[in-house]
């Protein structure tokens, strides 16, 4: 039996009510926030709906899921990278993804622009800044990230990479009931992205801030996020039945 898609309809709509709402509060243009549509425990006739309600920003956790579901639908659909991404996985996304948000570390960053020039491509990343101390979570420190972007001989490395579009940062926050809780890391990220932006001296100009998932995203808006990543908000009352591929295990992220 085919699933009722009007589920998806009245759930973008919600969305996008509560995203108008948050740039009003804020003073800003609804057109200068992005949602992009984490479908990592979507079905495929789940994201065919969402791309037939106008969405054409869709982000996967796993880069061997992303590739996967790429395949399956048009070439003009913008894919994104969320997740974890290992040295070793870089080659197969390149040609697929459109922004890789979770860039955590100058190995990273080098082993990218190293197979960008081998493959004449400009991919566009975010560095991925740990804002919360976490142990388990990826990322750089805001003092590692200010010698990368700031400092020497750091950034002289960065500076070689050439081949690699760095375009902002992005964070998480802790996981919590009460969203405002979230509010003072999107507020750190906004005065970092803005404290790197004017040290670089113009070497960066760091326009895009990732921030906010289905719980949160409100208030990510209202401290200046420029991208927001939900999911599970945007399939509430969907049963999954189709067999999607591997999902990742327990531990990574629902957006």
């Amino acid at each position: 039996m085919a699933f009722d898609d009007s589920r998806i309809t009245d759930n973008l709509a919600r969305v996008h009510e509560q995203i108008a709402a948050a740039c009003q509060r804020s003073g800003r243009d609804v057109n200068s926030v992005r949602l992009v549509c984490v479908t990592k425990y979507a079905e495929n006739a789940w994201i065919q709906s969402l791309l037939d309600n106008g969405i054409r920003h869709l982000a996967e956790n796993r880069p061997q899921q992303l590739v996967t579901r790429a395949a399956c639908f048009p070439s003009t659909i913008e894919w994104h990278l969320v997740g974890h991404l290992q040295r070793n996985k870089v080659r197969r996304i390149l040609s697929t993804t459109s922004l890789i948000h979770s860039v955590d570390s100058l190995r990273l960053l080098t082993r990218i622009d190293h197979l960008a020039k081998e493959t004449h491509s400009r991919p566009r990343v975010l560095l991925q800044v740990n804002l919360t101390g976490e142990e388990a979570r990826h990322g750089f420190t805001p003092s590692q990230l200010r010698e990368v972007l700031t400092g020497a001989p750091a950034q002289e490395t960065l500076a070689q990479s050439n081949s690699v579009e760095v375009i902002g940062l992005m964070a998480m926050a802790p996981f919590c009931d009460d969203p405002e809780n979230s509010r003072p890391v999107f507020a750190e990220l906004r005065r970092l992205t803005s404290e790197l932006t004017t040290r670089s001296e113009g070497r960066y100009n760091l326009t895009e801030m990732s921030m906010g998932m289905s719980s949160d995203f409100e208030v990510a808006i209202e401290e200046g996020a420029t991208l927001i990543r939900l999911g599970r908000g945007l399939f509430e009352g969907l049963d999954r039945k189709e067999e999607t591929p591997p999902g990742p295990s327990a531990k990574t992220v629902i957006q």
